[in-house]
């Protein structure tokens, strides 16, 4: 009995000491590296939930990349909601610091992205609340960048970084002021 006792004793000790050492390691590894998430709604489809409400994809967001926010046009990216921060929300990133994007819907028809700001839209243009309803994104905002598509099975790539053909950037003002109507 004694014996049984020590064994279940050890095992225990053995269990706590590792319990306490990978939980910190997970929540940092989760904070700090990569964590997964499930997008929800139809903002960025065809990229992501192209089934629409009855499927949702699970992507691996990337902390690591967006760190020093180093990001490029076309990147997916993860950031809190300029307009509610206790939601995030996932984008593709269509113009950043210095560029000059033409808009869809917003309240000036072209918009240079400030310092320190990026411009950010859903692919599935109308049906998206991005940089066109609420303007340029702080890159303090960011939150990750979305590599790949876990879930479901069949959908399993990596993401892309590509600017849709439709979004290209202004090249300079007088494209601006020619495309003025």
């Amino acid at each position: 009995m004694a014996q049984s006792q020590g064994w279940v004793r050890r095992y225990f000790k053995a269990f706590c000491k590792g319990f306490f050492v990978a939980v910190p390691v997970a929540v940092t590894f989760l904070d700090q590296v990569a964590c997964v998430a499930r997008v929800e709604g139809t903002s960025m489809q065809p990229s992501l939930n192209p089934g629409g409400s009855q499927s949702s994809d699970v992507v691996l967001l990337n902390h690591w990349k967006v760190r020093n926010f180093e990001v490029q046009r076309g990147d997916i990216v993860s950031l809190v909601s300029p307009k509610n921060p206790e939601q995030k929300i996932i984008k593709r990133v269509i113009a950043l610091e210095g560029d000059i994007v033409k808009t869809i819907g917003h309240k000036n028809r072209y918009v240079r992205v400030p310092r320190g700001h990026i411009w950010v839209e859903g692919d599935h243009h109308g049906h998206s609340f991005d940089s066109n309803s609420f303007g340029p994104v702080s890159l303090g905002l960011l939150h990750a960048h979305a590599t790949h598509i876990l879930w479901p099975p069949e959908r399993w790539q990596k993401l892309e970084s590509v600017l849709p053909p439709e979004r290209l950037l202004v090249q300079s003002e007088e494209d601006c002021l020619q495309g003025s109507p």
